[in-house]
């Protein structure tokens, strides 16, 4: 009875570690999957040779990849359109968890925060719309990530009190 009541307790404080282990922290996967998402539509514009976009959607939180041709004369308006999102870990889509606050959304130095949809085009020769994302978490961790326009690679920054918008 004494090593049964030992293990219980042994396992009982196991569980924090084992649960944070199984599920990935909010802001953490948010940041791995705009990550993934904005290298996704960078890589698909520089290998088709057409525009790709990432499409946000703030109010339903989701951004995804859309766009892309196989060649340019298939980079009309209708194919830069978004029908059905692209499976979830599959680096083309992504959401921002309910447990986040998105302070600012800017595309191209405008705010798209409370807007339906903003887009962000990466370029065949690799460049990009400037994108600025900040977004943070109840612990108070705030996180912002940039596209640069030039050479359109995110960038990402993590202090906790120089995001805060006032």
């Amino acid at each position: 009875m004494v090593v049964v009541a030992i293990m219980a307790i042994v396992m009982l404080t196991s569980i924090p570690f084992i649960r944070s282990g199984l599920h990935k922290e909010a802001l953490g996967e948010t940041v791995r999957e705009v990550e993934e998402v904005c290298a996704s539509a960078r890589r698909k514009a520089i290998l088709q040779g057409a525009m790709a976009e990432i499409v946000f959607r703030p109010r339903e939180r989701t951004f995804q990849v859309a766009g892309g041709a196989a060649g340019p004369s298939d980079a009309t308006p209708a194919s830069l359109n978004a029908t059905t999102a692209p499976p979830s870990n599959s680096g083309l889509s992504g959401r921002i968890s309910d447990s986040l606050v998105v302070d600012m959304l800017d595309v191209n130095l405008t705010e798209y925060k409370e807007s339906e949809e903003a887009r962000v085009r990466f370029y065949p020769n690799g460049t990009s719309d400037e994108l600025t994302l900040i977004i943070h978490n109840e612990k108070g961790q705030y996180f912002k990530i940039a596209l640069e326009a030039v050479t359109g690679l995110p960038t990402f920054e993590n202090y906790p009190s120089k995001f805060k918008l006032q």
